[in-house]
């Protein structure tokens, strides 16, 4: 970008580091630049910092913040403060593809792509910024369906120039795409985390439209081809259906199916949406569904469910003006703009 502004080449080394190590939210902050190249670079570039316009506060900490993207849209960001740990929940599409059959995402259907902009601004425009210990890219949309605008979110969080994050603080989590997925695993050591659901085809489809495509057993198999006995780290997350996929039969199929990758297997409780027929399975379900895995030396954990009370638990997170209404979500923003577009009845 500076050869094109006709700019010496360390300029591009000063940008950078008013983007990411001080992260500046103007070009005018970024006074080691002469003021004519300032003023050279405001004629075709800006920094893209976009504050929120709504915060939610769950009764257990976490906090939910709303950010606008282009096109008059929105997407949802969860931070989760946790001890010593603050995990940033990063969305990377306007409402998802995929539409898996529990996910409140997945009911708004697919928008628009977030640029790498869009991506970076909800990590660096929430005030506790620079306390994250975590990003995950767990929040709306499917991370490797955006995979270029993915990898420059990345590229930036991990490389020297930028934040100089180890990859091991960024988590990717994807229903598996295989394209991206070998993709991401040649050319990143972030942690991967993958939606399983069910070992079983036939039903994992019921849940997941998307196994037709990238079935599990293919994602499995293209995991075990690399190495993940060092940095990287493997999980799989297994929301838990009442009297659908709960039972021995499903860990005994599911430790079979991750024999031989050292990974762990989070179990997360089914946030119930209205509209879907799927039940709850019971907290004494889920003890001995992770007991029968760690004997199998399988690491697993029961998750423990955040911010359900503000629809910021897995699964729950849309910006969908119908979806929004049909929940009861009718709370307005303190701005001078609705989330909402002042298309329903509060308005």
């Amino acid at each position: 970008m500076v050869k094109e502004l006709e700019m010496p080449a360390f300029t591009a080394k000063q940008i950078a580091a008013w983007l990411y190590k001080k992260k500046v939210s103007s070009i005018d902050e970024m006074t080691n630049i002469s003021l004519i190249r300032r003023e050279k670079l405001k004629e075709t570039c800006e920094v893209g910092r976009i504050p929120s316009t709504r915060l939610q506060k769950s009764a257990d900490g976490t906090l939910k913040y709303l950010f606008p993207v282009s096109r008059n849209r929105f997407v949802e960001t969860v931070y989760i403060p946790d001890k010593e740990r603050a995990t940033l929940c990063v969305s990377t599409q306007v409402g998802c593809k995929m539409n898996c059959r529990f996910c409140m995402t997945g009911k708004q259907g697919f928008t628009a792509q977030l640029s790498s902009a869009e991506i970076m601004n909800q990590i660096l425009s929430i005030p506790e910024s620079e306390s994250l210990t975590n990003v995950v890219f767990m929040g709306m949309g499917e991370p490797l369906d955006n995979i270029e605008a993915l990898f420059k979110s990345l590229e930036i969080l991990t490389s020297d120039y930028g934040f100089g994050w180890s990859p091991k603080r960024i988590t990717v989590s994807t229903i598996g795409l295989l394209s991206g997925l070998k993709r991401f695993l040649e050319e990143s050591q972030c942690h991967l985390a993958i939606s399983i659901h069910s070992p079983f085809h036939e039903e994992r489809l019921s849940l997941m439209p998307a196994e037709k495509a990238h079935p599990i057993e293919k994602i499995v198999e293209l995991i075990k081809q690399y190495d993940f006995s060092h940095q990287r780290r493997v999980s799989f997350e297994y929301i838990l259906f009442g009297g659908l996929n709960d039972d021995l039969k499903h860990a005994q199929a599911l430790a079979r199916l991750l024999h031989g990758i050292p990974c762990r297997v989070n179990l997360i409780k089914y946030h119930a949406i209205p509209g879907v027929d799927l039940p709850e399975t019971r907290p004494e379900t889920m003890v001995p569904f992770r007991d029968y895995l760690s004997s199998k030396g399988i690491i697993s954990t029961i998750r423990a469910s955040r911010g359900e009370d503000i629809l910021a638990a897995c699964g729950m997170l849309s910006t969908d003006v119908s979806t929004s209404l049909r929940f009861g979500r009718h709370d307005c923003v303190e701005t001078s703009e609705c989330y909402l577009l002042k298309n329903c009845e509060f308005s």
